[in-house]
């Protein structure tokens, strides 16, 4: 999958990590690979190797100066395609610009939209334009993004946005709806729900696919929740207003995932009241502190982690499991991660790691998962093949919207058909 992902544009850094031109690097790791990020004097975000070729000294250490990184080390020194502008430590005879093309390290081009820094590191005769996510267009007054670390495969984080099913126990709140928050990340379930199995219905797409959980109503009618999926890993949950809210699950490496969160009005932006109900950890990103995470091989990366932790139990309240809502765990990404962390891996991988899957029973609700799974592995049997993913081709296919809807229409291609208005966004991409 790894040669998948780097067809696409990835989500890299929140920009507001690097707020400051020649401010500190952030250290990455993102596909296995080490990097990191900064703004250079002229305000250019810029993502390239993580060590210097010269003694592999990292250039987190380095000066961030006159648009590049010198390395603290012996002083050589970096520019944002990773080409090396300045060997200092020389003396004149020496071929200083033959070693300058030989020491060059990777330089990935990096775009900033949606409060993200995005990074391409695939090559650059497919390099596509930026996904056509909606959010992706909104000024910064409308759009709330976050970041933090998960502990296991990406694919287990992924597959629970695709998990309607769940939400009916997982997420359930025993306190019904009050409907006087600042703002609804996701839409509530509907009250006079008389069933906890819904049934999904999917519809494959160019770009993934659309699916809705159907679940029945004490009246008779239908609440319909419905997701997308965009490959290979980005989701938006359901709901009938905005903000619309989502999901991009990004490798760390095999075992390690950075979570990218994001919300985004149309028409009024955020006010400040739902901007600080947000960062309280009441939806997504849950609350978070920021920390240096020293990754199993030593590696340091800077991110940002839950304050529930496996190491705490994800602050499990048994009371509140009994009084309030099912898990006893107050955010909802912190309910999954409790789960998803804490899985039992195969061979020798530690718990949580990458689950066993030959041990799932799984079962019609889990359809969507099972169709993502197939899609994905399709997809990388063609890479293997020589055929290139087409998707990145067509930015605009992003273009689109979740929703949820109380109706007494039971037929899916028949409510998709009367909501195709609300399930398309306007498209901006070239």
């Amino acid at each position: 999958m790894g040669e998948v992902f780097r067809r696409f544009w990835l989500p890299a850094v929140l920009s507001s990590e690097i707020r400051q031109n020649e401010g500190p690097p952030r250290r990455l790791r993102i596909l296995g690979e080490d990097l990191i990020a900064f703004r250079d004097t002229s305000g250019k975000p810029c993502i390239i190797g993580a060590y210097c070729p010269h003694k592999l000294a990292p250039l987190f250490f380095g000066r961030n100066e006159d648009h590049g990184i010198r390395c603290a080390y012996h002083g050589w020194k970096f520019g944002a395609d990773g080409t090396c502008v300045d060997i200092p430590n020389l003396p004149e005879n020496f071929n200083v610009e033959g070693l300058k093309k030989r020491a060059k390290i990777a330089g990935y081009p990096a775009r900033e939209a949606g409060g993200v820094v995005w990074v391409y590191m695939g090559p650059q005769n497919t390099m596509p334009e930026l996904p056509g996510l909606e959010w992706l267009q909104a000024p910064d007054s409308h759009v709330h993004v976050g970041r933090w670390l998960q502990r296991s495969n990406w694919v287990q984080g992924m597959e629970g946005e695709i998990d309607s099913s769940h939400i009916s126990w997982l997420h359930r709140d025993f306190v019904p709806f009050r409907g006087n928050a600042p703002v609804a990340p996701t839409a509530p379930l509907a009250q006079g729900l008389v069933d906890g199995a819904p049934l999904m219905k999917l519809q494959e797409t160019d770009y993934g696919f659309v699916y809705g959980a159907r679940r029945k109503t004490d009246t008779g009618n239908f609440y319909w929740r419905v997701t997308q999926w965009m490959m290979p890993m980005f989701s938006m949950i359901p709901n009938d207003r905005f903000p619309r809210t989502g999901r991009a699950w990004v490798p760390i490496d095999d075992t390690h995932t950075s979570v990218f969160t994001y919300g985004y009005m149309v028409g009024d932006g955020f006010t400040q009241g739902q901007i600080e109900y947000l960062n309280e950890g009441h939806g997504f990103p849950p609350p978070l502190r920021p920390t240096v995470y020293r990754l199993p091989d030593g590696y340091n990366i800077d991110t940002y982690q839950s304050v529930a932790v496996k190491e705490n139990d994800y602050q499990i309240d048994r009371l509140m499991q009994k009084t309030v809502n099912f898990s006893g765990i107050h955010a909802i990404t912190d309910q999954d991660r409790a789960l998803q962390e804490n899985m039992p891996s195969y061979g020798s991988h530690n718990v949580g790691e990458i689950v066993d899957r030959k041990r799932e029973l799984l079962v019609p609700s889990d359809l969507p998962v099972i169709t993502a799974r197939r899609m994905l592995l399709k997809m990388a049997r063609d890479m293997a093949n020589g055929i290139e993913p087409a998707l990145p081709q067509s930015p605009d296919l992003y273009a689109v919207r979740s929703t949820a809807a109380v109706t007494r229409e039971g037929d899916f291609g028949a409510f998709l058909n009367a909501h195709r208005d609300d399930l398309r966004a306007p498209s901006s991409a070239p």
